[in-house]
Protein backbone atom coordinates (compact mmCIF):
# COMPACT_ATOMS: atom_id res chain seq x y z
CA UNK A 1 0.00 0.00 0.00
CA UNK A 2 1.20 3.24 -0.40
CA UNK A 3 2.31 4.31 3.12
CA UNK A 4 0.52 3.91 6.19
CA UNK A 5 -0.06 7.22 5.78
CA UNK A 6 -1.63 7.07 2.70
CA UNK A 7 -2.95 3.94 2.30
CA UNK A 8 -6.94 4.22 2.79
CA UNK A 9 -8.36 7.01 1.32
CA UNK A 10 -5.78 9.58 0.54
CA UNK A 11 -5.10 11.41 -2.66
CA UNK A 12 -1.50 11.70 -2.06
CA UNK A 13 1.40 9.68 -2.93
CA UNK A 14 4.48 8.76 -0.86
CA UNK A 15 7.03 6.79 -2.08
CA UNK A 16 6.81 3.71 -4.13
CA UNK A 17 3.87 2.08 -2.04
CA UNK A 18 0.97 0.82 -3.41
CA UNK A 19 -2.35 2.98 -3.82
CA UNK A 20 -5.21 2.42 -2.58
CA UNK A 21 -6.49 0.12 -5.77
CA UNK A 22 -4.10 -1.70 -5.81
CA UNK A 23 -4.03 -2.09 -2.07
CA UNK A 24 -7.12 -3.55 -1.94
CA UNK A 25 -6.61 -5.54 -5.67
CA UNK A 26 -3.89 -7.67 -3.40
CA UNK A 27 -5.98 -7.91 -0.29
CA UNK A 28 -9.67 -8.22 -1.67
CA UNK A 29 -9.79 -11.86 -1.71
CA UNK A 30 -8.91 -11.49 2.12
CA UNK A 31 -11.58 -11.35 4.95
CA UNK A 32 -12.17 -7.98 6.61
CA UNK A 33 -10.54 -9.21 9.75
CA UNK A 34 -7.09 -10.69 7.83
CA UNK A 35 -6.97 -7.39 5.44
CA UNK A 36 -7.47 -4.94 9.03
CA UNK A 37 -4.28 -7.55 10.35
CA UNK A 38 -3.04 -6.37 6.62
CA UNK A 39 -3.38 -2.92 7.38
CA UNK A 40 -1.83 -2.99 10.41
CA UNK A 41 1.25 -4.81 9.96
CA UNK A 42 1.90 -2.27 6.58
CA UNK A 43 5.45 -0.24 7.17
CA UNK A 44 5.18 3.01 9.67
CA UNK A 45 1.17 2.42 10.00
CA UNK A 46 1.88 1.76 13.88
CA UNK A 47 3.77 4.80 14.02
CA UNK A 48 0.94 6.90 13.19
CA UNK A 49 -0.97 8.67 16.01
CA UNK A 50 -3.98 6.12 17.48
CA UNK A 51 -7.05 8.25 15.85
CA UNK A 52 -5.28 8.06 12.27
CA UNK A 53 -5.02 4.45 12.96
CA UNK A 54 -8.32 4.31 13.55
CA UNK A 55 -9.64 6.42 10.84
CA UNK A 56 -8.07 4.07 8.55
CA UNK A 57 -9.62 0.96 9.67
CA UNK A 58 -13.02 2.60 9.69
CA UNK A 59 -12.72 3.53 6.41
CA UNK A 60 -11.32 -0.32 5.21
CA UNK A 61 -14.34 -1.89 7.05
CA UNK A 62 -16.34 1.06 5.03
CA UNK A 63 -14.98 -0.26 1.93
CA UNK A 64 -15.68 -4.08 2.74
CA UNK A 65 -19.59 -3.16 3.47
CA UNK A 66 -20.11 -1.53 0.81
CA UNK A 67 -21.49 -3.20 -3.29
CA UNK A 68 -18.80 -3.77 -5.41
CA UNK A 69 -19.94 -1.19 -7.74
CA UNK A 70 -19.82 1.52 -4.85
CA UNK A 71 -16.22 0.27 -3.77
CA UNK A 72 -15.44 -0.04 -7.58
CA UNK A 73 -16.88 4.22 -7.54
CA UNK A 74 -14.73 5.44 -4.49
CA UNK A 75 -11.42 3.56 -5.67
CA UNK A 76 -12.26 5.47 -9.43
CA UNK A 77 -12.44 8.55 -7.30
CA UNK A 78 -9.31 8.32 -5.23
CA UNK A 79 -7.31 7.42 -8.56
CA UNK A 80 -8.30 10.63 -10.46
CA UNK A 81 -7.73 12.63 -7.55
CA UNK A 82 -4.35 11.60 -7.07
CA UNK A 83 -3.87 12.39 -10.68
CA UNK A 84 -4.29 15.82 -9.59
CA UNK A 85 -1.92 18.10 -9.58
CA UNK A 86 -0.73 19.24 -5.83
CA UNK A 87 -2.45 22.59 -7.00
CA UNK A 88 -5.39 21.06 -8.51
CA UNK A 89 -5.40 18.74 -4.94
CA UNK A 90 -6.16 21.48 -3.29
CA UNK A 91 -8.71 23.59 -5.40
CA UNK A 92 -10.78 20.39 -4.79
CA UNK A 93 -10.32 20.09 -1.48
CA UNK A 94 -11.18 23.76 -1.14
CA UNK A 95 -14.29 23.02 -2.77
CA UNK A 96 -15.39 20.32 -0.90
CA UNK A 97 -15.06 22.77 2.01
CA UNK A 98 -17.05 25.92 0.38
CA UNK A 99 -19.44 23.37 -0.66
CA UNK A 100 -20.02 22.20 2.86
CA UNK A 101 -20.94 25.28 4.17
CA UNK A 102 -23.40 26.68 1.76
CA UNK A 103 -27.05 26.50 2.70
CA UNK A 104 -28.49 22.66 2.58
CA UNK A 105 -31.50 23.32 -0.40
CA UNK A 106 -29.15 25.02 -2.39
CA UNK A 107 -26.22 22.24 -1.85
CA UNK A 108 -28.31 19.65 -2.92
CA UNK A 109 -29.14 21.51 -6.06
CA UNK A 110 -25.28 21.71 -6.74
CA UNK A 111 -24.81 18.77 -5.64
CA UNK A 112 -27.60 16.92 -8.37
CA UNK A 113 -25.88 19.04 -10.92
CA UNK A 114 -22.62 17.78 -10.23
CA UNK A 115 -23.90 13.75 -10.31
CA UNK A 116 -25.35 15.00 -13.46
CA UNK A 117 -22.22 16.22 -14.92
CA UNK A 118 -20.07 12.93 -13.84
CA UNK A 119 -22.10 10.64 -15.82
CA UNK A 120 -21.95 13.38 -19.09
CA UNK A 121 -18.69 12.57 -20.94
CA UNK A 122 -15.83 15.05 -21.33
CA UNK A 123 -17.07 16.75 -24.38
CA UNK A 124 -20.60 16.82 -22.95
CA UNK A 125 -19.25 18.28 -19.39
CA UNK A 126 -17.48 21.28 -21.13
CA UNK A 127 -20.87 22.31 -23.40
CA UNK A 128 -22.83 22.02 -20.11
CA UNK A 129 -20.98 23.88 -17.77
CA UNK A 130 -20.42 26.78 -20.53
CA UNK A 131 -23.93 26.61 -21.57
CA UNK A 132 -26.25 29.91 -20.81
CA UNK A 133 -28.47 28.22 -18.80
CA UNK A 134 -25.91 26.59 -16.47
CA UNK A 135 -24.52 29.75 -16.19
CA UNK A 136 -27.74 31.54 -15.25
CA UNK A 137 -28.88 28.71 -12.79
CA UNK A 138 -25.26 29.19 -10.71
CA UNK A 139 -23.07 31.97 -9.59
CA UNK A 140 -20.08 32.05 -10.38
CA UNK A 141 -18.79 30.89 -6.84
CA UNK A 142 -20.94 27.76 -7.12
CA UNK A 143 -19.54 27.01 -10.90
CA UNK A 144 -16.29 27.14 -9.72
CA UNK A 145 -16.98 24.82 -6.34
CA UNK A 146 -18.95 22.51 -9.47
CA UNK A 147 -15.38 22.40 -11.60
CA UNK A 148 -13.17 21.60 -9.16
CA UNK A 149 -14.98 19.09 -7.66
CA UNK A 150 -15.33 18.03 -11.05
CA UNK A 151 -11.28 17.88 -11.85
CA UNK A 152 -11.69 14.44 -9.40
CA UNK A 153 -14.38 12.80 -10.58
CA UNK A 154 -14.23 10.43 -13.78
CA UNK A 155 -16.22 9.88 -16.30
CA UNK A 156 -18.80 7.49 -15.20
CA UNK A 157 -22.09 7.10 -16.70
CA UNK A 158 -25.01 5.32 -15.60
CA UNK A 159 -25.68 3.33 -18.10
CA UNK A 160 -22.14 2.19 -19.98
CA UNK A 161 -22.40 1.53 -23.49
CA UNK A 162 -23.03 -2.25 -24.31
Amino acid sequence: MRSATKSVGSAQSVGNHERLGQWMEHHGNLSLPEQLHQLDNEPGFRDLPAQTQQRYREHLIQLNNMNPQQRARILERNEALERLTPTQQKLWRTAVQQLSTIDSPRRHVILHAIIDLREQSPEQRVLSLNSANFNAQFSDSERGIIRSILAGETYSPSHPAP
